[in-house]
């Protein structure tokens, strides 16, 4: 095997491995957002999320993880569309974002 081979072999499984952590990833932020929105009672639209931005950051220990975010949307009346995001560092979710939401009148906050 030349040299030219060996370097697209381990470019091909370096691609096959990131695609494998990503699709990974989309499960895990479905996951998330499907028990965030039955939590908050939520309707989760689409019944799937769409990667917003990915990059290299580092966690907590200085290791190099990727960060993926993803967008999705939710309705809390069954008649609107709001965005929300998940982020994820590595294969764990670290935030779920749904934003904010009207509170009825006469409701108090504490």
């Amino acid at each position: 095997m030349t040299l030219v081979e060996l370097i697209a072999v381990l470019a091909a499984a370096t691609f096959s491995a990131l695609v494998w952590t990503s699709l990974m990833a989309r499960e895990a932020a479905n996951a998330a957002m499907r028990a965030t929105c039955k939590a908050e009672g939520l309707l989760f639209l689409d019944d799937t999320v769409g990667l917003t931005s990915m990059r290299l950051v580092r966690d907590t220990e200085g290791r190099l993880r990727l960060r993926r975010v993803y967008g999705f949307e939710y309705s809390d009346t069954g008649d609107n569309r709001r965005k929300g995001s998940v982020a994820l560092l590595g294969d764990r979710v670290i935030m779920v974002d749904v934003g904010l939401r009207a509170v009825p009148d006469g409701t108090t906050l504490h």
